[in-house]
């Protein structure tokens, strides 16, 4: 069973079938990236493939970084938490409220040795904050102190 940072893949859902290569080429090919006598070599493609973060925020891959075809799922999957993880942290600051959050993992073929891999994802969240200016907000608060004021009567003693 393959680990990688100390994370057991199966025992966290991670289904890791795409570490080998699928097929695509013949033996000579696979003996010339590697992968004929059933090593997991990497072929110069993926050898030279790096991910960089394009945000603004302060999450990791912010300097180009290589990440072997069998660890970029579980890596890029961790970094992109990184960002729902801000966003909370965000809303929590501003009073706000993180409406939704969705993580999309991208993935590719390797022109070179056919593995597929994961190429890069993308962090998408909304956060919600109250508006205490704003005219319509304060007549809403209005409304519902006088709909809920003796709704509930606390006649224990």
């Amino acid at each position: 069973m393959m680990q990688i940072d100390g994370w057991n893949l199966k025992d966290i859902g991670y289904d890791t079938g795409y570490n080998h290569t699928y097929g695509v080429g013949t033996d000579a090919d696979a003996k010339s990236t590697g992968a004929a006598d059933g090593s997991k070599g990497e072929c110069q493609t993926c050898k030279n493939r790096k991910y960089q973060d394009g945000s603004n925020e302060n999450v990791s891959f912010k300097s180009a970084s290589h990440i072997s075809p069998e660890a970029a799922g579980i890596r890029v999957a961790a970094h992109e938490a990184e960002h729902v993880s801000n966003a909370y942290a965000k809303a929590a600051e501003g009073n706000g409220q993180v409406v939704s959050a969705s993580v999309t993992l991208r993935t590719g073929v390797c022109p070179e040795c056919g593995r597929v891999y994961v190429a890069g994802g993308e962090t998408n969240t909304t956060i919600k904050y109250p508006n205490e200016t704003n005219p319509y907000q304060q007549e809403r608060k209005s409304q519902d102190a006088a709909d809920l004021t003796g709704a509930r009567i606390d006649t224990r003693k």
